[in-house]
């Protein structure tokens, strides 16, 4: 009797090599990037999606959602939800839209500081301007003071879910403004000159030609303003209006507790909206062209403006400036206020807000570079990993692994802690429940923002030739010798660029932690402005540490800059 040996572990993974292009250790980092996203993504998002579908005896049932619509509140929230978020589109796209052409279109002097300053709303939360718009637009606010003295009228710009939409689009549009600004630059100048020979100017080129060759950087900024504002979790609180579909699921589930399966049934519904705007914002650019002949593109063709058009375009600019920046002027003369109530500006000034913060939050500072870091060392890690599976191998199905990751940023960060709520109640680490700890939050923080390390890591790995990986092997280097001396070192920029966009956004975020944090000696800065905010003798301290949070972000997204600056000028050098 014959016997064939079975095949050793050495011809297995000469076959891994050859079939794949990866081996044993491969498979191990597939395995444990993949059992990360199972983990700390699809099982607590499945557990929202198995529980909102699931009834009191684990069968089936779409009782839940009958339930839910039959509620006049629910379905009151779910038309508010989804009314903010398309009024806040629209009033985005008027500031964006205009912005991005005239900065394009037209040669004036400070075109790059006035795209610069569109975008800083995105440094600063929503809810965190939201106090300061209130002084500043709101009913007995500066604005209408001057309005009521001089004019007689006043303005109700945060009165109900206006106040809501006011403050969302001011602080979301710059989504649109720098997709749009980057669409608008890669349009062919010959298409439109082509348009201006056969007639077509002003409104009209504009409308038929300009605006549809630049409608995917708008669609693509215009579905995540819509997936921003619909998700918003702070800003509706913090103003008091808790008729939207986030609010009602964060108070469902802190005050009916998390058996409730109404606060699960919204979960999905925010998830499935934010998907739906991300695939129709797919679907309506399918079967159409809008490349262009030149490689590249010059961008649309620049035109001088006259002495009255550039004086009415500063004029508009600067105006629609000073609207959009308000929240930050206004949030930074209220750490400094002693009073400020029923007047144009504070009655006193103080540092006295400051010295608060330092005293009695500094807990709160520490506690968010350590969360943060945290977060941001776990994005780069995965981001890494991922990359490489992509790029450097041939396994099956490697780029779901992107999808997996990317889609973590359709997940509201209030669905993704409801998730964890349920699914780690009752884990323990040395006998203390794991929902009792703020290692959850750091991981939330983690999941939420990996998206973005991802994409930096990617592109980083894209810039490196695989030549080069292939070259010191061939010198004697294994193959993860050669990625840790070679391949990582030459993606450090786009690493450290990666792991500073993802803190600078985890160091603002409130839905999560809102639910995660059980207690304040857990709290990260965000959620101590949250605190802060809810009462009037709180909102200066509240204020001062918010500047220090915006000042945090802003310092990080100037970092973030330099290091891609940097990764860039690597690649070039070892090409």
């Amino acid at each position: 009797m014959s016997t064939v040996a079975a095949p050793s572990r050495g011809h297995i993974g000469a076959w891994l090599r050859t079939r794949f292009n990866a081996g044993w250790g491969t498979l191990a980092l597939a395995a444990g990037v993949l059992g990360f996203l199972l983990l700390l993504l699809l099982i607590p998002v499945g557990t929202v999606f198995v529980t909102a579908f699931r009834d009191a005896d684990g069968a089936f049932t779409l009782g839940h959602f009958g339930s839910f619509f039959q509620v006049s509140l629910m379905r009151e929230a779910f038309g508010n939800s989804f009314y903010v978020a398309a009024v806040s589109v629209a009033i985005a796209s008027l500031i964006a839209v205009p912005l991005a052409y005239i900065t394009v279109r037209f040669e004036f002097r400070g075109a790059l500081l006035i795209q610069t300053l569109g975008i800083l709303p995105l440094i600063m939360p929503p809810f965190v301007g939201a106090v300061a718009m209130q002084l500043i637009f709101g009913r007995n606010g500066s604005v209408n003071l001057l309005l009521d003295e001089y004019f007689g009228f006043t303005l109700p710009l945060m009165q109900g879910l206006t106040g809501v939409i006011f403050v969302e689009s001011l602080h979301y549009f710059p989504f649109i403004l720098m997709n749009l600004i980057v669409a608008l630059r890669n349009i062919d100048s010959a298409m439109e000159e082509a348009a201006l020979n056969l007639g077509a100017k002003g409104w009209r080129l504009f409308r038929r030609v300009v605006f549809p060759l630049a409608a995917p950087g708008y669609i693509a900024g215009a579905a995540l303003v819509f997936i921003k504002v619909f998700d918003d979790l702070g800003t509706p609180l913090v103003l008091g209006q808790t008729n939207l579909l986030a609010p009602q699921a964060y108070l469902r589930i802190t005050q009916v507790g998390l058996e409730d399966p109404m606060g699960y049934v919204i979960g999905v519904i925010l998830i499935g909206f934010s998907i739906l705007a991300l695939w129709l914002s797919i679907r309506v650019m399918k079967g159409k062209e809008y490349s262009t002949l030149q490689k590249g593109g010059t961008g649309i063709a620049r035109r001088r403006l006259g002495r009255w058009e550039a004086a009415v375009a500063y004029a508009g600019i600067v105006f629609v400036l000073l609207v959009v920046l308000s929240p930050h002027l206004g949030l930074l003369i209220l750490s400094f206020a002693r009073v400020w109530s029923f007047s144009v500006l504070p009655d006193a000034w103080t540092l006295a807000h400051y010295a608060t913060v330092f005293n009695d939050s500094a807990h709160m500072i520490r506690n968010t570079l350590l969360y943060c870091g945290l977060a941001g060392l776990i994005d780069v890690a995965i981001g890494t990993a991922i990359a490489y599976l992509m790029l450097r191998t041939k396994l099956p199905a490697r780029q779901w692994l992107d999808f997996i990751a990317t889609a973590a940023i359709a997940v509201p960060g209030l669905v993704l802690a409801i998730g964890y709520l349920r699914t780690f109640q009752h884990l323990q680490i040395a006998g203390i429940p794991v929902t009792q700890t703020w290692v959850l939050i750091m991981l939330a923080l983690a999941v939420r923002r990996m998206p973005y390390a991802l994409r930096s890591c990617v592109a980083a790995l894209q810039q490196i030739n695989v030549n080069l990986e292939e070259a010191a092997e061939m010198l004697g280097a294994t193959r993860w010798r050669a990625v840790r001396r070679v391949v990582i070192p030459l993606m450090a920029g786009g690493i450290l660029a990666g792991f500073v966009s993802s803190f600078i956004t985890a160091a603002v975020e409130l839905s999560a932690t809102l639910l995660l944090t059980v207690q304040e000696s857990q709290a990260p800065m965000s959620y101590g402005i949250y605190l802060y905010m809810q009462s009037v003798a709180g909102r200066g301290p509240g204020a001062a540490l918010g500047v220090l949070a915006v000042a945090i972000v802003a310092l990080g997204t100037y970092l973030s800059h330099r290091l891609v600056e940097q990764a860039n000028t690597t690649t070039r050098n070892a090409r």
